[in-house]
């Protein structure tokens, strides 16, 4: 991958689209598609949307992912433990990107049009579009038009817009909205795009405040965890699923690969068990892919792994006991592994 952002200008392909400011602080876009499906509540005290334009029908929509990004990751998780594998298609592209973008191949196709890059079903859905071409996207069939491509609001939907075609799972409780929306937005700045903030800062300064961030937000989540099993309430929520996308990642990929190496999760007492708790939910496992993570981090960041050599540890177990049941808290009833199969 280039040292820039690779991106979609007036419906062209450009690479090297400069990603950091002028202090060398790593720059994150936002996302472009950001529509609803009816129903859905985008946020605490809001009222269902209404958007007769995209109805929660099943079989209509189609999510493309890919399984080493953190984002698509949280998606791919909601799908699954809503119940909806069944409603909502999911398909992959290829675990590196390399300056062309997200692709497709042999072994992982484009069900839908055949495309060889996914940048050409976003010039589907806008044929002048400006901005990068991301994971995940929702699609749907019935327009052929990206619904949404922001993470957050695609997981959103799925526990709102779609819960009368789900199993009944709710990461999204009303009483416990307002928390989990505090809790996504606390952990995303220096946890979630805080990894992304160290490992492609270009100054030392940038480097250091986001480590410096990082670390700190973790050893306060380590003590918040000492004592509940979840981030929020006594239940699994979609604030779970945010943390998680960037925990399971961490000692794989970040701690070498991004230099965030003042300390692995396997080394902290709460946020490990918590890491293989959440690993261990029903539905889980099956979304985690970590020869995808790892071929793709060190497969295409070669500013920062030039000979694309990827790592063969650490060796670390997920399945091993992590001792939380104690704590306040439970997994959902309908989280059986007949509610959560694909």
């Amino acid at each position: 991958m280039s040292e820039g952002r690779n991106m979609l200008v007036d419906g062209e392909w450009r690479t090297n689209v400069k990603q950091t400011d002028e202090e060398g602080e790593f720059q994150r876009s936002e996302t472009d598609f950001r529509d609803w499906i009816d129903g859905a509540v985008p946020e605490a005290g809001a009222e269902p949307v209404e958007n007769p334009q995209f109805e929660p029908e099943s079989g209509r929509y189609h999510v493309y992912i890919c399984r080493a990004c953190p984002w698509a990751h949280r998606v791919a998780m909601a799908r699954q433990l809503n119940g909806l594998t069944e409603h909502v298609s999911l398909s992959l592209t290829q675990p590196e990107r390399y300056d062309d973008g997200w692709e497709f191949s042999e072994s992982y196709p484009d069900p839908l049009y055949d495309a060889d890059y996914l940048r050409e079903n976003y010039r589907r859905a806008d044929s002048a579009y400006t901005g990068r071409v991301t994971v995940p996207v929702l699609w749907d069939t019935e327009t052929e038009t990206i619904v949404n491509n922001e993470s957050e609001e695609i997981m959103r939907t799925f526990d709102t817009a779609f819960s009368e075609l789900g199993n009944g799972v709710n990461l999204y409780p009303e009483e416990l909205r307002a928390e989990i929306d505090e809790t996504i937005a606390d952990i995303y700045p220096s946890i979630n795009n805080g990894v992304y903030r160290a490992g492609f800062a270009t100054t030392q300064a940038a480097y250091d405040e986001a480590v410096e961030e990082l670390f700190t937000t973790l050893d306060r989540y380590e003590e918040h965890l000492a004592d509940q099993r979840y981030l929020v309430g006594e239940r699994l929520t979609e604030a779970d699923l945010a943390m998680f996308a960037t925990l399971v990642r961490f000692d794989h990929v970040y701690h070498t690969h991004f230099r965030c190496n003042r300390r692995g999760i396997h080394e902290y007492d709460n946020l490990w068990g918590y890491t293989k708790d959440i690993y261990q939910t029903p539905g889980i496992a099956e979304t985690v892919n970590l020869e995808h993570i790892t071929r793709h981090y060190y497969g295409s960041h070669t500013s920062l792994n030039p000979k694309r050599l990827v790592p063969t540890g650490p060796d670390i177990d997920f399945t091993e006991s992590h001792d939380r049941d104690s704590l306040p808290g439970e997994r959902p009833a309908e989280l059986d592994p007949a509610a959560v199969a694909d």
